[in-house]
């Protein structure tokens, strides 16, 4: 098995802190091209473009790192509560995978936090939202399989739906996803190619993953494995802590109880869990040995980070890797140096040229990229 290693795009803006709104990097589509190109030259396998109203919309991103990229595959999540017509969007996403020659990889996510849906026009709940992108997957994927389709559903009533121009990707774009409520992971048995687990405990995801398995059969599928997850990686272990506390060293009492009441208003089941590993209190941060939650106090999502030196990252990961996990979609503070120092220290761990463990050896040191550091 050899391990896809992808790479998360800050479009809503970088910092080296959570928390501190004034210390943050602007956003600008220049600056996310520099971080995708980086990520490419270094030799991460793709890299993941977010959605939310708090970030640059994911299409419109993707479409701009067509021409400055050549093998990073893009993975651009798609609300499928918000994003429109399955038809149109089929149309759409066969486009994007063209002028990526292939390399578009979609990261389903049906919405989890009901007030930002509503500024969009969605009004569901947890489980109809759940039921909309079941239905929404199953037109999108026989409109691109070359299907002349007629359907009149729960929200969906169309008639002679096609796609002239099919992606290169066949049938379809890859789909990824990640959830953890039983509707999630019944939409991923279903659909979804590969499933992308939070940071959790490695006895909490391998649950996951033999809940996913066990359900995929019914369907006469077979499901791969990835983890979103944040890294914190230095050359001892004592400076990883160290930078881990320094993340957070701005945040108040206040803003973490803000977020809190911010993260009890989101009926993601994945977001619940994530509070109660680390329960709002900031001396039981480490949830797991080296996997720290302290992202997860004021930032929703993927609020986990492995912490160590080299050696420790890459031995927590390959804890992971043991479990299935074929694929990490990882983040840094601030993102264009954490890939460099992840990249610099942990990829000839995880080559392939001594072991079965994984990866490319297409390395370069920071000292290469100093240029990329004093434009950030």
């Amino acid at each position: 098995m050899s391990l896809n290693i992808f790479w998360h795009l800050p479009t809503g803006g970088d910092s080296k802190y959570v928390g501190k709104a004034s210390a943050a990097r602007p956003v600008s589509n220049a600056y996310l091209r520099q971080v995708a190109t980086l990520t490419e030259q270094l030799g991460y396998d793709g890299i993941l473009i977010p959605t939310g109203s708090w970030n640059l919309d994911p299409f419109i991103t993707a479409a701009s790192l067509a021409a400055v990229t050549s093998r990073l595959k893009i993975l651009v999540a798609l609300r499928t509560s918000a994003v429109g017509n399955p038809t149109v969007f089929a149309r759409q996403s066969a486009t994007l995978d063209e002028a990526l020659n292939g390399r578009l990889i979609l990261n389903v996510v049906p919405g989890a936090y009901e007030k930002e849906l509503a500024a969009e026009g969605v009004r569901l709940n947890h489980d109809e939202r759940y039921e909309l992108a079941d239905e929404f997957l199953t037109l999108w994927k026989r409109i691109l399989s070359g299907e002349i389709v007629t359907h009149k559903g729960k929200y969906f009533d169309i008639e002679d739906a096609h796609n002239l121009y099919p992606p290169i990707q066949k049938p379809h774009p890859p789909l990824y996803f990640g959830g953890s409520s039983d509707a999630a992971h019944e939409l991923t048995a279903k659909h979804i190619d590969a499933y992308l687990s939070w940071g959790e405990p490695p006895h909490l995801v391998a649950e996951k993953i033999a809940d996913v398995k066990k359900r995929a059969e019914k369907y006469g599928r077979k499901v791969r494995f990835g983890l979103r997850v944040n890294v914190i990686v230095r050359n001892t272990e004592n400076e990883a802590w160290k930078a881990a506390e320094e993340i957070i060293s701005h945040l108040s009492a206040e803003t973490i109880e803000k977020a809190k009441r911010n993260f009890s208003q989101i009926d993601s089941v994945g977001q619940k869990r994530l509070n109660e590993l680390h329960s709002w209190d900031k001396n039981r941060l480490e949830i797991s040995p080296n996997l720290w939650a302290g992202i997860g106090l004021v930032r929703r999502g993927a609020g986990t980070a492995i912490v160590g030196n080299p050696e420790i990252v890459a031995e927590r990961l390959q804890e992971y890797v043991n479990l299935g996990i074929d694929t990490f979609v990882l983040s840094g503070y601030p993102h264009l140096e954490e890939a460099v120092r992840f990249a610099e220290l942990v990829f000839p761990l995880l080559s392939d040229k001594k072991s079965d463990k994984i990866l490319n050896d297409n390395i370069f040191t920071a000292s290469v990229f100093s240029k990329h550091f004093e434009k950030a």
